[in-house]
């Protein structure tokens, strides 16, 4: 056969065919050597990623460290208790509408409203969630606890009727408890816990801290929980639960035991901090008994706060602010109106600690440090001024309390009885010595300089939060007050209301033109304590501590060691923050100028019986008068171991307020045994 007569169109469907089989044999290849992959090769990955699907990560608390006392006794620890928990990822697998039938039906069961029981189990941030912490911030994997020391009855019938309450159950969990020794509450000093919000986790991730808390994790918001919120919350252990497809737990995969925190020491004498608050409380209720001449009326005694230092080492032996809460309403979480009683002003803003956060006009327990600027600017021991029972400056009267006179008399009388024109001519002659009526913000001043020598106008850097500066009104801050608030008072002097005051209208008048310039007032106000300057208790303590030991000023401390899970001690070491700017022979002359307020001044009516000989006491009293309010009373004191303050807002003199508080805070620390008072005799005046 020749070539011209193949024909090749017979092979084309057989060729078709060929090609139709290799297609789908290398397609089934593909399949089976894909499949041989996924089962052999990667059956691992394929097999964790099945049981990923198929766990949950819950975290199991770490047992939060103790606080104690110096001597060990027990200020904050932990408890057991029965806790009600409801799972919001069982509740929302629920039909429409039963999800709140269950949580009314528990509502009824526990006692609460059915209104306040869901608000505790929605998602902070979620519409209609209440204000953190009374909502829930934890994952919606973890248990909410609704409830709180449930009764063993309460739990039974919960557990038993679980067709009742899906994602409903009663377990054991581990509260904040505060034993009270000697009935202390020392709640500003310890602070309280609550849930972290999903704000602070996003900074702790941004920053890289270590040791960043868990969604569902409680930490510090006030006090040393605050402060050393990561010693004391260990290390939280982690179970992986097996769950089925509706959500119910089946099994446990894989478990990693928690890590205790760390105990911390503080340097807080239970005893001692029992007897300050109990005399802080009780100078308050009688001031609010006695009568002021002035406002026609009993003093109102709003708020008040006491420190005892250690004056060689700085630490905090106690401290004191009333008003003050318990800080058990906070465990297990806190309602929208428990929290809201905690911020009301009506209740006098329990929150705030007066020790720490309370900035008020220092009055007469000023002038130590005035003496100091007076003896660096030539004035010292031998001078003699006038103690009129006024001081004329410009048109106004500076008047001494009562307006007492004592002729001339030295700076150790002056301290001791408190004469005020004294202090008011020096501040006089070195306000025209640095430029007077000038206005240059500039211009030296030794009153000023002295005071931020003594650690005023700044934290002392106590190991508590929210600390505040306290302020001292100097040239520069007059001048910023007056940029900010100037339109204001001109507006004001300009257009006044009706039922403005004389006083206000005057003052707004002469603040509008030049209120920017440091007047003789102001100098001579500052001198004793009055005016725009505030303090805190804790700074003028940290200053009197200073008194006593020499100069030093140290940075107050509450932690004094640490001890680890494993019972290894680390002490919390003294800081020295600086010396006072002030000689030797200036401290001892300012020092025995003190006794005497105790002895002869302004105090001694307070300590009469007192072992003074025995147990020196220095002290100086305050009465700072506030604008619209009454006086604030002061006294601060030390020995040559501790440092006593006690301010009370709106509550008369230092000595009348104060005094007989303070003496019996001392009887306290040295054990001292009251004097007996005869039958009829009033133990004060």
């Amino acid at each position: 056969m020749s070539f011209d007569s193949f024909n090749p169109a017979p092979l084309k469907p057989r060729l078709r065919l060929f090609v139709i089989q290799v297609l789908v044999f290398s397609l089934m290849f593909t399949l089976l050597a894909r499949l041989w992959y996924m089962q052999v090769m990667s059956s691992d990955d394929y097999s964790q990623a099945a049981t990923q699907n198929r766990t949950r990560e819950v975290l199991v608390p770490a047992p939060r460290g103790t606080i104690v006392d110096a001597a060990g006794r027990t200020l904050v620890g932990n408890r057991v208790s029965l806790v009600i928990t409801v799972d919001r990822s069982v509740l929302a697998k629920l039909p429409d509408g039963q999800q709140q039938v269950v949580l009314a039906r528990l509502a009824k069961v526990l006692g609460q409203k059915p209104k306040d029981l869901t608000a505790r189990t929605m998602l902070c941030g979620e519409p209609g969630a209440s204000k953190p912490p009374a909502c829930w911030n934890g994952t919606p994997y973890q248990p909410i606890p609704v409830a709180k020391d449930v009764s063993e009855q309460v739990a039974i019938e919960v557990m038993e009727r679980r067709e009742d309450f899906p994602g409903v159950a009663a377990e054991s969990q581990t509260l904040r408890a505060y034993p009270a020794p000697y009935k202390v509450n020392a709640a500003h000093i310890l602070g309280y816990l609550s849930p972290i919000t999903t704000n602070e986790l996003d900074e702790l991730d941004k920053a890289g801290q270590d040791s960043v808390p868990h969604r569902s994790d409680l930490v510090g918001r006030a006090g040393v929980e605050r402060t050393y919120d990561q010693l004391l919350r260990g290390t939280p252990g982690v179970k992986n639960v097996i769950v089925d497809a509706v959500g119910y737990t089946t099994g446990l995969k894989s478990q990693t035991a928690p890590v205790p925190g760390s105990t911390l020491m503080t340097s807080i004498d239970a005893r001692i901090q029992a007897s300050v608050e109990a005399q802080l409380r009780g100078a308050i209720m009688t001031a609010r008994k006695q009568y002021d001449k002035i406002t026609h009326r009993n003093y109102v005694a709003d708020s008040g706060a006491a420190v005892v230092m250690d004056t060689k080492t700085g630490q905090i032996v106690a401290m004191a602010s009333y008003p003050s809460y318990d800080p058990g309403v906070w465990v297990g979480g806190i309602s929208q109106r428990e929290l809201d009683a905690l911020y009301s002003t009506k209740a006098g803003t329990p929150l705030v600690s007066r020790a720490i956060q309370g900035q008020l006009a220092p009055g007469s327990t000023f002038k130590p440090i005035t003496t100091a600027a007076s003896f660096a600017n030539g004035y010292g021991p031998k001078t003699r001024l006038d103690c009129s029972s006024y001081f004329e400056v410009g048109d106004r009267r500076f008047k001494n309390y009562e307006s007492a006179s004592y002729g001339m008399i030295g700076f150790d009388q002056a301290l001791a009885i408190s004469c005020d024109t004294f202090f008011y001519r020096i501040a006089y002659a070195l306000w025209l010595k640095e430029g007077g009526n000038s206005g240059d913000i500039t211009a030296a001043d030794p009153m000023v300089q002295m005071a931020k020598g003594f650690g005023l106008g700044k934290p002392t850097g106590i190991d508590l939060p929210g600390e505040v500066s306290g302020r001292i009104a100097d040239r520069k801050w007059k001048k910023e007050y007056y940029d900010a608030q100037k339109d204001y008072y001109c507006k004001l002097a300009d257009n006044p209301p009706a039922g403005t005051s004389a006083f206000l209208k005057q003052f707004s008048r002469e603040f509008c033109v030049d209120g920017y310039r440091y007047r003789a007032g102001d100098a001579v106000n500052f001198a004793i304590g009055q005016g725009d300057t505030t303090i805190t208790p804790l700074q003028l303590a940290t200053a009197y501590s200073a008194l006593s030991n020499g100069g030093k000023l140290w940075e107050p401390r509450v932690a004094k060691a640490v001890i680890g899970p494993n019972g290894k001690i680390r002490p919390v070491p003294p800081k020295l923050a600086g010396r006072l700017p002030v000689p030797a022979s200036t401290l001892r002359y300012i020092d025995r100028s003190l006794k005497e307020t105790a002895k002869t001044g302004t105090a001694a009516w307070k300590f009469t019986g007192f072992p003074l000989d025995q147990i020196p006491i220095r002290a100086k009293t305050g009465t700072a008068e506030v604008y619209g309010k009454q006086t604030t009373s002061w006294m601060a004191s030390y020995t040559d171991r501790y440092a006593v303050v006690m301010m009370i807002s709106q509550a008369g003199t230092g000595s009348g307020a104060s005094g007989t508080a303070v003496r019996h805070i001392y009887e306290t620390l040295y054990n001292v045994k009251p004097p007996v008072t005869p039958p009829g005799k009033k133990a004060d005046r």
